[in-house]
């Protein structure tokens, strides 16, 4: 078991890689009274396309389905996982992204029963034909929900603005017509290709001894067979064109107008240390010109054109890209425009080494407050490990940033071929 000390943040992180591949990493808190625990696999929605374990040509699957596997692996043969779960004392839940799967509990007792039902119940998968019936419905009511659901709307339609033939272009439920189509065999051949402990990771936090854990997860793993360690091939093309459509507005039942304006990323397949100051040096961009202290927000909010913070957003993993700027306003065009000539002025006047020195303690002050939270750590330390990024290097990362790292992304992100604008507004206007 290795040891890896960050002094400057006061953690130290346990890590193994155990016989049958599966990555382990434990982070001892010892203020806190709650454990919690996330085994993730690199599956998400995007992997739509891949060539199947044991096979030489590439399937594609229907579109949702790492949600749909996400959602049936709690039905076990004999009981419901959630049920052991809450007999233990845990709160249990479970997300699909776009390029994970993660279960997880958090519990203040029974912490070592726990964790062996996480990982027991993930890695003993029970479908049934009746079973997959039952879940389309309930899956299908659930993508109706969200498609009524204004903010998930814009957020999706902005991104179908962006990629034209992405997977990331797809809701990560499918659609209706997509799950109808998913069987069983379906999610086993998903289950036997991404559900490997070598393309897994397992995280656990909290006040819990790590030599004692450690033993724990070993024993549990190793009075289990699994197949030999092999290689997953995917066959998702990055995507790093201009925009595919530069505009697009629907109508909705909305009592205010959205709008978003996106950035699609150029460069998708940056990985490690490139992309964590890629990532920093765009999030931090972000803050300066629309932050709730910049002037940008301040004089559309004076000018009554806005009436809540705008929100923003950078998003980037292997294959994809994005940034988005968006607000609820009156009048979602004059928004857009703002947006963009807040963009184009400091492309032209650049950002002082004042303020920039300013927003990055800032941003160092809210990553320090974050560590507080162990379902926070828990979550994105999986995403940064699946990018070859370290969690921890965060800080030392942003203190190395400078006005020119800041000005040469502001220069390079945020360009018109790049830009798509996305407006929901009010039906019938």
């Amino acid at each position: 078991m290795k040891k890896m000390i960050y002094a400057q943040l006061g953690e130290v992180l346990y890590h193994e890689k155990l016989e049958n591949g599966l990555t382990v990493y434990i982070l001892p808190k010892y203020g806190f009274r709650e454990v919690f625990a996330t085994l993730t696999t690199n599956f998400g929605s995007i992997d739509n396309v891949f060539t199947p374990r044991g096979m030489k040509e590439p399937i594609k699957v229907p579109d949702g389905i790492a949600h749909f596997l996400e959602h049936k692996m709690f039905e076990g043969e004999d009981q419901d996982a959630f049920y052991t779960f809450g007999k233990q004392g845990a709160s249990a839940n479970a997300f699909t992204s776009f390029t994970r799967t993660g279960y997880l509990f958090s519990s203040m007792e029974q912490v070592e029963k726990n964790i062996e039902t996480l990982l027991d119940f993930v890695q003993d998968p029970y479908f049934t034909d009746q079973s997959m019936e039952k879940e389309k419905g309930i899956i299908a009511q659930e993508i109706m929900m969200y498609a009524d659901d204004p903010d998930w709307r814009a957020y999706f339609g902005v991104i179908e603005n962006m990629f034209e033939s992405h997977p990331v272009r797809i809701d990560v439920g499918g659609t209706i017509e997509s799950i109808t189509a998913i069987t069983k065999e379906n999610l086993y051949t998903c289950y036997e290709t991404f559900y490997h402990p070598s393309n897994m990771s397992l995280f656990i936090i909290g006040a819990i001894d790590p030599g004692k854990i450690m033993e724990m997860v070993r024993k549990n793993q190793s009075a289990k067979k699994f197949p030999a360690e092999d290689g997953i091939i995917r066959h998702v093309m990055p995507e790093g064109t201009p925009v595919h459509i530069e505009k697009r507005t629907v109508s909705m039942n909305v009592s205010m107008p959205k709008c978003i304006v996106g950035y699609k990323e150029k460069d998708p397949t940056r990985q490690g240390n490139d992309l964590l100051k890629h990532q920093l040096s765009i999030q931090v961009v972000l803050d300066l010109m629309f932050s709730s202290g910049s002037k940008a927000y301040n004089g559309l909010y004076e000018s009554g054109n806005i009436h809540s913070p705008l929100s923003y957003q950078y998003t980037a993993e292997w294959g994809f890209g994005f940034s988005m700027i968006s607000g609820d306003s009156q009048d979602p065009d004059y928004l857009a425009d703002k947006i963009t000539e807040t963009i184009t002025t400091y492309q032209e006047i650049g950002f002082s080494n004042e303020e920039v020195d300013r927003a990055i303690k800032r941003k160092i002050g809210a990553f320090l407050s974050s560590l507080n939270s162990l379902d926070f750590i828990a979550k994105e330390f999986t995403r940064y490990q699946f990018n070859g990024m370290n969690f921890f290097d965060i800080v030392p990362a942003l203190e190395r940033l400078t006005a020119n790292d800041l000005l040469e992304v502001l220069m390079d992100h945020f360009t018109p071929e790049y830009r798509t604008i996305f407006v929901i507004r009010k039906e019938g206007s």
